[in-house]
């Protein structure tokens, strides 16, 4: 061992001995994001602060408040208002007991949790109808694939207190309007009805007959899906040919149905809101009735359904509190992000940072501190040096990470009671009067 430390430079023998010891007793590389999870910065969180600022936007315009609910609600929640016989409650919630022996689950969707709310807090008394809108993460236990994630985010928009089609109608209009907005173009919004209960007794009735047919060759899901959530028989992604000739729920609705159904088209064409009728669009939850609509994305693939919402009058009665009618839709931000990729759409990659100030000597460090304070305060975003960094290394950092305007202060400039300022985009360097600094600056900034 002597031998061969003689035989390496001191610099490699204390690299070795520093990364054995490393790795030996600190492997970092063992903590890893859960499977299912994103670390979401840089370049792609771009993406996702463009989508919910225009998100928020919108619904300013249309009025809607926004509600934040906790992640983790009491399991029985999702049991009563998804539905016992659905994917999601029979496979995919993240459930378990907390250490008062109470069943909690990460919440899987945000409607549930938004009846919930609107119950709990007697927001009915606030005036109907009442308009929220809510944005956060969501839990599945999914097998993880692109635009499929076991955390992922949905911005939901929910109508309580009103059974005109009209709300069914605003609410698809700004998901199209949302989506053109951000510069989708490649999407198609499809609408049905799954009528009201007893006409969807009848439907499953059919459904069964037809479907019986065929059973012994079907997908296991399928075979429980048929005793249990016969509906969703149309949604599988297996057996996809037996779904074309189905019947269609269309055929079972009852004249008020048909008329709400009408109605819901006729005020999307008044709105401009392209459209087309598929009878298969049934939704995967159960508390759904009448609307029923999704929006997918031609360059997604099986992961295309970037929107999905319709009609749910029975949740807030089937929750505990008195049959309000209400409609909602829920917007997979993971894969609108996608969608956006996939049409080539940049969003803005522009500096936060306006001015960099950098510094060298204590007397140019007060003078940084000083001149920094009073930029923030005009709302100039600032990174102020704060390492040891000498000048090269400073402004070397402040080109990496893209800063407008460079302020350098050094001895001279203290001196000389001046600024030297750097405008980064073309390498053009200024000395100005200390007390004109800050106006040259926001005017500079105002131009660009």
């Amino acid at each position: 061992m002597a031998l061969f430390f003689c035989d390496i430079s001191d610099f490699m023998v204390k690299y070795i001995i520093v990364n054995t010891i490393y790795k030996g007793v600190t492997d970092l590389s063992a903590y890893k994001k859960i499977k299912g999870t994103q670390d979401i910065f840089g370049k792609e969180i771009d993406y996702w602060k463009y989508f919910e600022e225009k998100a928020n936007d919108f619904m300013g315009r249309y009025a809607f408040n926004e509600i934040r609910t906790p992640i983790m609600e009491q399991t029985e929640l999702f049991h009563r208002g998804i539905g016992e016989g659905t994917d999601v409650v029979q496979k995919e919630m993240y459930t378990f007991d907390d250490k008062g022996g109470r069943s909690v689950t990460l919440r899987p969707e945000g409607t549930a949790s938004a009846v919930r709310a609107y119950i709990e807090n007697s927001l009915m008394n606030m005036g109907s109808p009442i308009k929220l809108y809510y944005n956060g993460p969501m839990f599945r236990y999914e097998k993880p694939q692109s635009g499929r994630l076991r955390q992922f985010h949905q911005f939901g928009c929910e109508i309580f207190g009103t059974a005109d089609v009209l709300a069914d109608a605003e609410l698809i209009s700004i998901a199209h309007n949302l989506f053109s907005e951000i510069g989708l173009r490649k999407y198609t919004i499809k609408i049905n009805s799954i009528g009201k209960k007893e006409e969807r007794e009848n439907y499953i009735k059919a459904l069964k007959d037809y479907y019986g047919n065929y059973l012994s060759e079907m997908c296991d899901d399928c075979k429980v899906r048929y005793e249990n959530n016969t509906m969703r028989l149309l949604d599988c992604k297996i057996d996809t040919q037996y779904a074309k000739n189905a019947p269609s729920i269309l055929d079972f609705l009852g004249e008020e149905s048909k008329k709400d159904f009408e109605n819901l088209k006729k005020y999307l064409d008044i709105l401009g809101v392209p459209y087309v009728v598929d009878p298969g669009i049934i939704r995967g939850l159960d508390y759904y009735n009448n609307t029923a609509f999704e929006i997918e994305h031609e360059l997604l693939g099986a992961q295309g359904v970037i929107a999905g919402g319709g009609r749910y009058d029975g949740l807030v009665s089937e929750i505990g509190a008195n049959p309000t009618p209400a409609v909602g839709f829920a917007i997979g931000i993971e894969r609108v992000i996608l969608s956006m990729k996939a049409e080539g759409i940049e969003v803005s990659d522009e500096s936060p940072v306006d001015v960099y100030v950098i510094f060298s000597g204590e007397e140019a460090k007060k003078e940084a501190l000083e001149i920094s304070n009073e930029l923030r305060k005009r709302g100039i975003n600032v990174f102020m040096n704060i390492s040891s960094r000498n000048f090269s290394a400073q402004m070397k950092h402040s080109n990496k990470i893209n800063s407008k305007f460079t302020a350098i202060i050094g001895e001279d400039e203290v001196k000389e009671k001046i600024i030297t300022f750097k405008e980064m985009s073309n390498g053009e360097q200024t000395k100005v009067e200390k007390n004109w600094f800050l106006e040259i600056i926001e005017e500079k900034l105002k131009k660009q």
